[in-house]
């Protein structure tokens, strides 16, 4: 079944596409996307970026997160997501005409996987929706943090968020 997300107004979601030193001074919600833009192969730290998204309902919160991604990386061709994460698990979703092939994973490690092209990966800390605006802000600040070797679990853990458990 292919999804194709286009009914959302501006107002049902935030920008998800805002960089650290962006939100610095603003709350941060549900679905901003934090990032690191690195794209060397000598880039230090586990995280080239962090997301919080607002529901456990992949099909509503990807195509916001992916449009931001596309802006600053170029087309994006697939998403490795953790299937414990998320209530949904469809094999791609059509964005703004361009399918994104989703693969999903059982090791439930609060991670998704990026890509771009053959070479090109990027890795997220995926933030659990019910975490507090605070604890979000400084797991966003820890994952991109410059040297950051911590896990996706460590960072949850340090900041105090629960990962959440599926319904």
């Amino acid at each position: 079944m292919t999804s194709d997300v286009h009914a959302r107004t501006p107002a049902d979601d935030p920008a998800p596409h805002l960089l650290l030193a962006d939100t610095s001074s603003r709350p941060i919600v549900p679905g901003v996307a934090v990032l690191r833009m690195e794209m060397t192969p000598n880039r230090e730290g586990t995280f080239d970026g962090a997301w919080w998204p607002r529901t456990r309902h992949v099909a509503s919160q990807l195509p916001d997160l992916i449009d931001a991604l596309t802006a600053r990386l170029g087309p994006v061709a697939r998403v490795g997501l953790d299937a414990s994460a998320w209530d949904d698990a469809p094999g791609h979703l059509v964005i703004k005409g361009r399918t994104v092939r989703i693969d999903w994973s059982a090791v439930d490690d609060s991670t998704m996987i990026v890509t771009r092209g053959h070479q090109d990966h990027f890795s997220f800390l995926v933030i659990p929706s019910q975490a507090t605006a605070a604890a979000a802000r400084a797991a966003m600040a820890m994952a991109v943090q410059d040297g950051n070797s911590a896990s996706a679990e460590q960072i949850l853990m340090d900041t105090g968020i629960v990962p959440a458990s599926p319904d």
